[in-house]
């Protein structure tokens, strides 16, 4: 069965990515869809979310650049603390201060 030339719909899906109870939607190819379904039927996962959970958590320590620019995202929105978010970045703070300064994003200081 040939899946890349597929004129189907992807398959729509909402999983729990993680202990906040936070459900996202998102949308896979057929094709992806059957690969999941086989992993899981081969026994290497238990579940989708177990899957994505994995294909996530391999994406992020593939590709540095990635945990960076969630870290700085997540900074700048006032989700993270600067130490958390230097140790999602996998740098020192004083380095996760420089990443910061070298793309212009300075954090306000307080004055009492």
């Amino acid at each position: 069965m040939d899946f890349t030339h597929s004129t189907e719909k992807p398959i729509n899906y909402q999983l729990l990515l993680n202990s906040d109870n936070m459900v996202s939607s998102f949308s896979l190819p057929k094709v992806m869809e059957a690969e999941i379904e086989a992993v899981i039927k081969a026994g290497y996962y238990s579940s989708k979310s177990e899957v994505v959970k994995d294909a996530l958590r391999l994406l992020f320590e593939t590709r540095k650049e990635l945990k960076i620019a969630s870290a700085v995202e997540m900074y700048i929105d006032g989700e993270i603390s600067l130490g958390k978010a230097a140790e999602i970045a996998g740098v020192s703070i004083l380095e996760f201060k420089e990443l910061l300064a070298s793309r212009g994003i300075y954090r306000e200081l307080e004055v009492e």
